[in-house]
């Protein structure tokens, strides 16, 4: 009996852990939700700021599919001993890089943001945007 209990806690734990991590689509919603409060746009200004908010959230996914196949790569490396001086510098100038198309992607941004829309809704959305990822940090630690 205890056995059969052991087996049934291990086939059934992945799931009770896999159920308590967010979603994507739940973030996403949250977020959605939490920038159409904390922005206040007026209709005009809702009609410009997701085109470009949407499109700039495509690009930091492409970014991050990028770092993380290159974080694979890196993570694949026993040691680094066993790297050459070439690889090692290759695999830091590899992280520089993509950290540098970051900046560069949140630059292009920021400039379509605020030719488009007020300055302060742009700085509505810099700010709403940290407080987001600090209300999502504290919402799920609580979990």
């Amino acid at each position: 009996m205890k056995n059969l209990f052991f087996a049934l806690l291990i086939l059934l734990l992945p799931s009770v852990v896999l159920a308590q991590r967010p979603k994507a689509e739940e973030i996403e919603s949250f977020k959605i939700a939490y920038f159409t409060q904390k922005l206040d746009l007026s209709p005009e200004e809702a009609k410009i700021f997701w085109p470009i908010y949407n499109d700039m959230q495509a690009e930091h996914q492409s970014l991050r599919k990028e770092r993380a196949q290159k974080m694979i790569s890196f993570r694949k490396v026993a040691e680094i001993d066993n790297l050459t001086d070439a690889q090692v510098q290759s695999l830091i100038t590899s992280e520089f890089d993509i950290r540098q198309k970051d900046l560069n992607l949140e630059k292009k941004y920021y400039y379509k943001l605020k030719s488009a829309l007020p300055i302060k809704v742009v700085g509505k959305y810099y700010r709403a945007e940290e407080a987001f990822k600090r209300e999502l940090l504290n919402r799920y630690r609580k979990q």
